[in-house]
């Protein structure tokens, strides 16, 4: 059965991309709030609540590559739905848990599921997507996230996402949800899965495949560091507003929307001029503008400057989200794209060191501001060598073809 919205995007993949919408409406309801509700209900550390935070990332880079190499082995539909299910059991377990042993196990099981759906879902999103329509449908899987973190914290704001569990049973709800329409997608609209292997390979060699690719690896250790300035947003930013303004919850909750509303704006007319040049330039242009977001942090309590300093974090934001799912697609190995996909979720290091990096900061120096932002941009920055260096490397080596990056500058 054939039928498309879109030329060229399958109906899996708008069923892949509303419920990429309606799960992060849900869940930025919740997660991003879990800071402060542990900090200032909970009476958690800044330190300890980071490690607590960052225990997600931690687990899905002991998980995703195995999360995307199983999507491989077993086929993207079974591992997307086993994955979705035990999703809304773990944010079951958020809403029933009331002591910091039980936060971190949540958030933990909370990072293993990621780890394991996301690498899925992106691979099938390529296996049923058209070259020419490839990053589009990534760009409309970037706009749904965006979309969702617009409304979610608002909503996470009128139910009190600072002070209970209770949208994290929404949260649950909303990937039993969203299981539940995969099952029905998959039963309806057949498609067959690529296999460009017909032999599985082991998970040793798949490792190796990964690991010796130099450009993908340099790659992923520059994003490492960019996305440990990105995730500061989430971790430190909601600290950094709790203690030091009046009403930062709020604050912070306005200004993730505005983060999300300004990366729907300005995300297509940047797409379009970001792939006239080299690929990597963009991310490399996302690494300075979200370092120098991060510094000027702390030299302004005013709403308007913070405006600003959000508008040009969420530009760095786009510059790197719109372009890195395409850039792995294209790296990627025939018959390996779950295992590239779910190998870059090591990326998620950088959610690990943010968070602890900030709180850390936060509480060791708590009252110098300035040293403990410039650190954090300082520490993003070291991210633009290795992405340089993978640019020149990349281009020596695709001098005479290459699928996207020939001809760039």
């Amino acid at each position: 059965m054939k039928w498309e919205v879109v030329p060229g995007i399958h109906p899996i993949g708008w069923n892949i991309i509303l419920g990429t919408l309606f799960s992060r409406v849900s869940t930025s309801m919740s997660i991003p709030f879990l800071s402060i509700y542990l900090t200032q209900v909970k009476h958690v550390s800044p330190a300890i609540t980071g490690i607590i935070v960052g225990t997600s990332s931690l687990m899905g880079i002991f998980t995703s590559f195995y999360g995307g190499y199983l999507s491989d082995l077993f086929g993207r539909q079974r591992v997307l739905l086993f994955s979705a299910f035990a999703w809304s059991v773990v944010f079951a377990l958020f809403f029933v848990a009331n002591s910091v042993f039980l936060f971190f196990i949540s958030n933990a099981l909370n990072g293993i599921c990621q780890s394991i759906f996301e690498p899925s879902s992106k691979a099938l999103l390529s296996d049923i997507s058209e070259d020419k329509n490839r990053l589009q449908i990534f760009n409309l899987r970037y706009t749904a996230i965006n979309i969702g973190v617009i409304f979610g914290p608002m909503l996470g704001l009128k139910l009190g996402s600072s002070h209970n569990t209770f949208p994290f049973l929404i949260a649950g709800l909303t990937y039993l949800l969203y299981g539940a329409s995969l099952v029905f997608s998959f039963s309806k609209f057949k498609i067959e899965e690529r296999k460009a292997n017909p032999d599985p390979i082991s998970i040793r060699t798949a490792l190796n495949v990964t690991r010796k690719d130099t450009v993908f690896v340099v790659t992923l250790a520059g994003m490492i560091l960019s996305i440990s300035g990105y995730a500061h947003f989430s971790s430190t930013l909601p600290q950094y507003f709790a203690e030091k303004m009046k009403n930062g919850a709020q604050l912070f909750s306005f200004l993730l929307s505005l983060n999300a509303f300004v990366a729907i704006t300005v995300q297509y007319p940047l797409v379009k001029i970001m792939k006239k040049i080299h690929p990597l330039n963009s991310l490399i242009l996302g690494n300075i503008f979200i370092s120098f977001s991060l510094f000027f942090v702390p030299f302004t309590s005013n709403s308007i400057l913070l405006m600003m300093i959000v508008l040009f974090f969420t530009i760095g934001e786009v510059l790197i989200f719109s372009m890195i799912d395409f850039v792995i697609d294209d790296l990627a190995k025939p018959g390996l794209k779950g295992t590239y996909f779910g190998a870059f979720g090591f990326n998620r290091l950088g959610n690990v060191l943010g968070p602890w990096l900030g709180g850390f900061l936060l509480s060791t120096f708590h009252n110098d501001s300035l040293y403990i932002f410039s650190t954090i941009s300082i520490t993003t920055l070291l991210g633009i060598p290795a992405l340089v260096f993978s640019k020149n490397k990349l281009k020596a080596e695709r001098a005479v073809n290459g699928p996207f990056f020939t001809n760039h500058s």
